[in-house]
């Protein structure tokens, strides 16, 4: 009678052993997929993977270079500055923005003339040579398209954080 005492406790504690088993194996396999990440291409085309861990790595190591891109020529580096440049006319003129709204971004430091302010210093250049060209804006954000010592570059502003815009593009 012992010995089946003994048989049945040692039966259930493998049971609950393998329970036990399994909802550890379990945890230890979420985990692994509930890291989050994510591969995304630059502007100059190389792959990038974004880990969970707020680290990064480059998948391609070297920079693709096609031949075709390559300036062989002085002339051919001036034509080639120049597929960025803001060609405006000369009776061009900034549009206009929403003067109440404005003065809502005024108490947070977000309205156009300090958004000018950070393209001119992010650009290198006077804050006169920063040329409104285009502005999509609400309250809670906005998307504005600048001529910042003559070429071409774009401002995100959220609540009232502005940063340069940048796309990655996600596959």
């Amino acid at each position: 009678m012992y010995a089946k005492f003994v048989l049945l406790v040692v039966i259930c504690i493998l049971s609950v052993m393998k329970k036990v088993l399994l909802i550890v194996v379990f945890l230890i396999s979420s985990i692994g997929f509930a890291r989050n990440n994510y591969i995304v291409k630059t502007e100059d085309s190389r792959r990038v993977l974004l880990k969970s861990d707020f680290t990064w790595e480059y998948i391609d190591l070297e920079k693709p270079v096609e031949e075709a891109l390559k300036p062989e020529s002085p002339e051919q580096v001036l034509e080639s500055s120049d597929t960025n440049a803001c060609n405006l006319e000369a009776d061009f003129k900034e549009p206009e923005l929403d003067k109440g709204l404005q003065m809502q971004l005024k108490k947070g430091r977000a309205t156009i003339e300090d958004i000018k302010r950070k393209v001119a210093k992010d650009n290198d250049c006077e804050e006169a040579d920063v040329i409104l060209l285009s502005a999509s804006e609400s309250k809670a954000k906005g998307l504005y398209n600048f001529c910042a010592n003559g070429k071409k570059v774009s401002y995100k502003r959220t609540g009232l954080t502005v940063v340069k815009n940048r796309s990655f593009l996600q596959f």
